[in-house]
């Protein structure tokens, strides 16, 4: 792992942490992310290596995304990967993880001390009362992807239906 590869991580988050502090910034890091053939030799080098930066400005939370679910051998169902565990162990601030979590995962992620947070990206856009449906053990409505990222203003970013 080369740390010239950081070095733009690292100017941007040191510019941030100076103009709003540290103790306000969160970093959000997808180590594993293979978008657009964009994948690094040693992902988990990279992002240790911006985690100890981070942790010598006080940073406030790192939010990390887990690879993509991978197939239990077990059952054939798709299962998170937990491959945060050494990002967790090395930040010092407030840890927050996404990536396929549902309520019974993100539960047992926090009580297990794999996370502090965790956050329901996709389960949120499709569920505008996701707090409500979880207290309430509701069921949830479905995300639907091709509505992701289009320029239409209503259709799959307001239009989730709520619990009556």
């Amino acid at each position: 792992m080369d740390p010239k590869n950081c070095a733009l991580q690292a100017e941007v988050i040191a510019a941030v942490a100076a103009e709003v502090g540290a103790d306000r910034l969160g970093v959000r890091l997808s180590p594993f992310a293979d978008y657009v053939d964009c994948v690094d030799s040693d992902p988990e080098a990279l992002a240790l290596h911006v985690i100890d930066f981070m942790n010598g400005l006080g940073v406030l939370y790192c939010h990390v995304i887990e690879p993509r679910m991978c197939v239990n051998e077990n059952d054939g169902s798709l299962m998170i990967p937990h491959r945060l565990l050494p990002f967790r162990k090395a930040f010092k601030g407030t840890f927050v993880v996404n990536g396929g979590y549902d309520r019974e995962e993100g539960d047992k992620a926090v009580a297990d001390g794999y996370a502090d947070l965790v956050a329901y990206g996709r389960l949120f856009l499709a569920n505008p009362d996701l707090p409500e449906r979880f207290r309430k053990n509701a069921a949830l409505n479905k995300y639907d992807r091709s509505t992701f990222y289009t320029s239409d203003p209503v259709v799959g970013y307001t239009d989730y239906p709520f619990l009556d």
